[in-house]
């Protein structure tokens, strides 16, 4: 079979009628495990003197870290100027955060710690320090399902912006690659600089960086006084405030199915003050000419794409960094060690949705996820539509 690759279809959708564009250029995109889109529904607004009715929703979206993002704003009276104000910030707030954790563009902070030749330290931007830390904390919390150091392994299987590839590497192949891993190889000191203790140690912030940036663009619009938003970057969420109706946010969350309608939904969630992440390796993959199929998230135990029944992995949590780098971890870890470990983290739940042999699926939920979860049929219109 030749190479299937999906970067732009969804683990996220909200109730929508129509799909949302995601296309980028190569040299744009970002790797980001197990990519997802959301699809929006698109309001009209209508326009008295150059101002926004309080009820309406101004909603604006573009293209960023190899997926889109989208903005939408409830409540709120808002003349068109002060929207276009407000888009060209977040715009830039979003160049500033590639210009720091792109590993795909070739100037950023990141890559130019990744192509440092040596072990010196790398003075960085205090953000790019945070992350960092945190991907440190995350990786010794989860006994190693999480690695932030896996850089040689995404290029050698073809998630990265080199190419793709058709079969998998040879052992001795990864077993090379694997030798420049390892998250205990990797400092983060006082003054934000970052050190590698062994050359060819390279970053990769996929699972970390579109939930910071989607937590900065929460944060740019609170201080705008601005409470009622929603902000999505991919499949990264965080839900602000209320919807134009005055009620939580509801977000439905997709079918991993591949046959799957576009509202076709495993469950509905109600989100106010918290973020959210969805995992999963059936949107990007290749497929050997075995038809064995290969997805993007790597196991830095084996230095192979993950292979286990887990589909998709849901978090809600706090913030988005916390719910994206979770969400990764816990489809690392699988659904029975993770229903295990996501419990030792206080405001966080998960959904994991697991392929049965008979290709069918069932749902395992932490035991605080129905705090956040709405009895729904997926055929049938949500509680509240996300708008």
């Amino acid at each position: 079979m030749s190479c299937s690759r999906f970067n732009t279809g969804g683990l996220w959708r909200f109730w929508s009628c129509r799909r949302e564009p995601a296309e980028v250029t190569k040299i744009e995109r970002w790797f980001n495990g197990c990519r997802k889109v959301l699809h929006l529904v698109v309001l009209v607004l209508t326009l008295a003197d150059g101002q926004l009715e309080a009820g309406d929703i101004v909603e604006f979206h573009g293209q960023t870290m190899g997926t889109t993002y989208s903005v939408k704003i409830a409540q709120a009276q808002l003349t068109q100027e002060t929207v276009g104000s407000i888009r060209a910030r977040i715009e830039e707030r979003l160049k500033e955060i590639n210009r720091q954790m792109s590993h795909y563009q070739p100037d950023s902070e990141l890559s130019l710690f990744n192509r440092s030749p040596g072990t010196e330290p790398v003075r960085v931007s205090r953000e790019l320090a945070e992350v960092v830390r945190f991907s440190l904390v995350l990786h010794q919390r989860s006994a190693g399902a999480f690695d932030p150091t896996l850089g040689p392994l995404v290029e050698l299987w073809g998630f990265s912006a080199k190419g793709t590839v058709l079969e998998p590497p040879a052992p001795e192949s990864i077993a090379a690659a694997r030798a420049k891993t390892g998250a205990q190889r990797l400092r983060v000191t006082e003054q934000c600089e970052l050190k590698k203790d062994i050359q060819g140690l390279e970053l990769n912030l996929g699972g970390l960086a579109k939930g910071f940036a989607a937590d900065e663009l929460a944060r740019l619009l609170r201080d705008q006084q601005l409470t009622n938003t929603l902000v999505r970057i991919g499949g990264e969420l965080v839900a602000s405030g209320h919807n134009a109706m005055g009620d939580p946010w509801s977000i439905g969350i997709a079918s991993p199915l591949p046959e799957s309608a576009e509202d076709d939904f495993e469950a509905v969630v109600r989100l106010s003050g918290k973020a959210v992440s969805t995992s999963g390796n059936y949107r990007q993959f290749f497929v050997d000419e075995k038809g064995r199929r290969y997805g993007h998230i790597i196991d830095p135990q084996t230095g192979m794409p993950v292979q286990h029944n887990l589909a998709s992995v849901t978090v809600v949590a706090d913030n988005c960094l916390t719910a994206d780098g979770l969400a990764t971890s816990l489809y690392v870890m699988g659904h029975e060690r993770g229903l295990r470990w996501i419990e030792t983290w206080t405001n966080a739940a998960a959904l994991f949705i697991v392929t049965r042999p008979d290709g069918s699926l069932e749902q395992h939920q932490s035991a605080q996820f129905h705090r956040y979860r709405v009895s729904t049929n997926s055929s049938s219109p949500p509680p509240v539509q996300a708008r």
